[in-house]
Order: C-alpha cells, then sequence, then structure tokens
C-alpha cells in the first residue's frame, strides 16, 4: 500500500462521521433557492452539490482545500493530487513515493497506440486523448471489483486505483497524441525522471530549460480543480454517481472540457492576441490597443479571456502566470500584448457597462506562456487541460465514493410547470 491511499484510509472513517453528523444536524437547511431564470440560465449560483476539494469565491478566486491558489503556485502536480485527495500538503518523503507510485503505474498497454495510430491523421487532439483513455476500460479494477459484489464502504479504493492508473499514463499519453497528430516524428518512451511534468516534456521531445519545466509544472497544477459545477467535473460526477468507472467517467468529463465555452477558451484567446500583433506588425500603443478594444465591442464581439461565471476579480491563476512571465519571460511580443490588455481591457469595459466581470479569467495569459515556449499547436492546449484537470475530477471521484454519494438525478420541469408555478 502506498502512502497516499494509507494517509487516505486512515482520513475517510473522520469524514464520514463529520457527514453522517452534519446530516442529523441541519440535514433540513436550505442552501439556496432556485428561480425559474436560475432554471434557464445553466442554474448558475445554485448552491446544490457538495466539493470538499476546491471552492471559488467572487472577490479570492481558487482555494485548494482551504489553500489560496497564488499561496501554493511552487506546489507539483503530484503534490496538487495529494493535497486534493488527502488534504494535506505532502512531505519530502510521501511526495517521492507517491511520484515512485506513478512511475510503476505509468505502462501503457500497448493496444492503446494501435487505436491511436488508427484514427484519422487529422483527429482533433482531444478526440485521440479521450479514446486512449476510453479505450484502457478494460484495465479497470472497480469494474472488476463491483463485479464481484463488494461493499460499498470499499468502492473508493478501487475507484483510487483506476484514478492513479490513468494519471500516470497520461503524460505517455498527452505526449504521444501531440507527436502523432502534428508529425513530430516516432512515440519516445519515458526517461529515468519520476517529475510527472519533466517526464511529459521529454516524452513530447521538446528541448526545454528549467524555466520551461517550471512553467509546465505550473501550468499542469493550475487547472487541477476549480469546484464540481464546471462542465469537465460535473460531467465526470454524475456519470460516476451511476457507479460507470473512473475510465468512463473521466473520458465523458473530458469531452465536456473539449467544448469552446470550457476548455478551448485558451486557444481562442492566445488567437485574439496574435491577431493583434498581425494588424499592427508588432506591439500596439496603449491608444491602438484601447481604440482595437473599442472597435471589436462596438462590432458585437467579446473580448475573449475576460469574465467569469463565479469571479468577479482579476482570476489568481491569471495572476500566477502573469507573476511568472514577468520573472521569466523577456522580450516577448506575444506576453507583452497580454499585459497591455490587462491594463486597458478592464477599464474599456467597465466604461462599456456591460460586463458583469471586467477582469481577466486564466485563459486571458496561460496559451501566451505555451507559445513562448515554443507549444505553438493551439488544438493540442486543451490536452494540456485535460491532464490538469484529471487530478480534480480523479480526487472529487474518490471521495465521492468514500462518503457513499448517491445516484445524481435532479428534477426537470416542463415549460407548461413553470407557467402554472
Amino acid at each position: 500500500m502506498g502512502k497516499l491511499k494509507e494517509h487516505l484510509s486512515k482520513k475517510i472513517p473522520d469524514w464520514r462521521y463529520n457527514y453522517r453528523q452534519l446530516l442529523d444536524e441541519k440535514g433540513e437547511q436550505v442552501t439556496s433557492t432556485v428561480t425559474i431564470d436560475k432554471a434557464y440560465s445553466g442554474m448558475k449560483g445554485v448552491k446544490g452539490m457538495i466539493c470538499d476539494t476546491s471552492s471559488v469565491t467572487a472577490d479570492g478566486g481558487l482555494h485548494v482545500r482551504g489553500k489560496h491558489i497564488l499561496d501554493i503556485v511552487d506546489l507539483k502536480p503530484e503534490e496538487i493530487l495529494y493535497l486534493l485527495l488527502v488534504g494535506e500538503v505532502p512531505d519530502k518523503d510521501t511526495l517521492l513515493d507517491l511520484q515512485q507510485e506513478l512511475k510503476q503505474r505509468s505502462t501503457v498497454p500497448e493496444y492503446v497506440w494501435d487505436v491511436l495510430s488508427g484514427m484519422p491523421k487529422d483527429s482533433h487532439p482531444m478526440a485521440m486523448f479521450n479514446t486512449a483513455i476510453l479505450s484502457m476500460q478494460k484495465e479497470s479494477k472497480f469494474a472488476e471489483a463491483y463485479d464481484l459484489v463488494i461493499s460499498k464502504g470499499d468502492y473508493w479504493e478501487s475507484t483510487l486505483e483506476d484514478g492513479l492508473n490513468i494519471i500516470a499514463k497520461l503524460p505517455a499519453i498527452g505526449a504521444a497524441v501531440y507527436r502523432q497528430r502534428f508529425d513530430k516524428g516516432d512515440r519516445l518512451e519515458a526517461g529515468d525522471s519520476i517529475d510527472w511534468s519533466e517526464n511529459f516534456l521529454q516524452m513530447m521531445g521538446l528541448d526545454y530549460s528549467d524555466d520551461m519545466l517550471k512553467m509546465m509544472q505550473l501550468y499542469l497544477m493550475l487547472h487541477c480543480d476549480h469546484e464540481g459545477g464546471n462542465v469537465s467535473t460535473f460531467s465526470a460526477l454524475t456519470v460516476n454517481s451511476a457507479l460507470s468507472d473512473p475510465y468512463y467517467s473521466l473520458s465523458a468529463g473530458l469531452n465536456g472540457l473539449a467544448g469552446p465555452l470550457h476548455g478551448l477558451a485558451n486557444q481562442n484567446n492566445l488567437k485574439f492576441v496574435l491577431d493583434i500583433i498581425e494588424h499592427y506588425k508588432g506591439v500596439p500603443s496603449d491608444e491602438q490597443l484601447k481604440q482595437f478594444s473599442w472597435d471589436r465591442l462596438n462590432s458585437g464581439k467579446v473580448i475573449p479571456g475576460y469574465g467569469h461565471a463565479v469571479l468577479r476579480c482579476p482570476d489568481p491563476r491569471f495572476t500566477a502566470f502573469m507573476n511568472f512571465g514577468k520573472d521569466h519571460i523577456k522580450n516577448s511580443d506575444v506576453f507583452d500584448v497580454v499585459t497591455k490588455l490587462f491594463d486597458i481591457v478592464p477599464d474599456v469595459l467597465k466604461e462599456q457597462g456591460k460586463a458583469r466581470n471586467p477582469w481577466p479569467n486564466v485563459d486571458a495569459a496561460s496559451g501566451s506562456l505555451l507559445y513562448h515556449y515554443g507549444i505553438k499547436e493551439f488544438q493540442f492546449y486543451t490536452v494540456l487541460f485535460s491532464m490538469s484537470r484529471s487530478l480534480g475530477i480523479v480526487s472529487q471521484m474518490v471521495l465521492a465514493r468514500a462518503m457513499g454519494m448517491p445516484l445524481t438525478r435532479p428534477k426537470s420541469l416542463t415549460y407548461e410547470a413553470l407557467k402554472e408555478l
């Protein structure tokens, strides 16, 4: 038994006790009022889910297990995974144990490569990535355990097994998708490193620097989780609530992440930045950029990377990327435009008066860093987002099974029924 599972098994009994106590004491407490306009607006703001791994406040942004994201930007993705699951940052020995465990689980079945090689050459990287995950469903320990009619209280253990097996293989799968889809040559085997992010860069075949490794570690931890109501996590948890195994569930969630209103947003913002540079043949002046922003708004278009369904402040993940860029990136037109946009766009949006949140979200900066370090294949960006978000989705699935969460089944109403209210 790895230290992660050992430590988690000690936490779960107390969590279950607290959960039962809460239901006994406050089970009838109202958490949210659902109005018709909420029902017609994607249920935004309706408080009807449980998520202990992270929370997002309008004026503070993302907190992972109670820790503000800007206070933990130096953590590696593996440390974030442990924090999401156990609620604590691992010590050095525990981190090493987890890294070694993931390394041992990282071998991808040969048939997965056969599946990928059989896909059309112009397949979207996300379709390839998700197909690879789903093709491994036959390896599911949860499905195997469920067929043996194990105790419901033990479901979390095989869910964790599946989750760790999937996460361990994501660097190899993601790198293989990158090399195959963008004609980078034959698939590369993993090196000796036990670092999840470094193995990924090695298998991508990139000539990376220490700064690029730090950037990739930052990218893969910042997108790890964002409560339970975002499209990818909610979809995965809903599927998992039917006791579909993590292969089915994660693949379902990541299919949602492939949407333009979710995981594709970062590449759309980068296209916007590059269009500005092309239009002005370089970095525009402040006045030029202000006029460009107004022209775009007056034509009925939005400014990509600005606004968020929950936040009413600059996304702290954006701040983390900007801080990194200021420390490590010099002489980059792309990053300079991103910086200028942050100085100009919020005031433009405030003056226009239509945006509820004029501040940048994470997508306003993330693509520019990838582009600067040579990852210029836009369609691949969502795969990177998926690798990171898988950490949170897997963690939430494990905890849902540990708490015995039931099937998700909200009630729907017809238009006629609403008229009669």
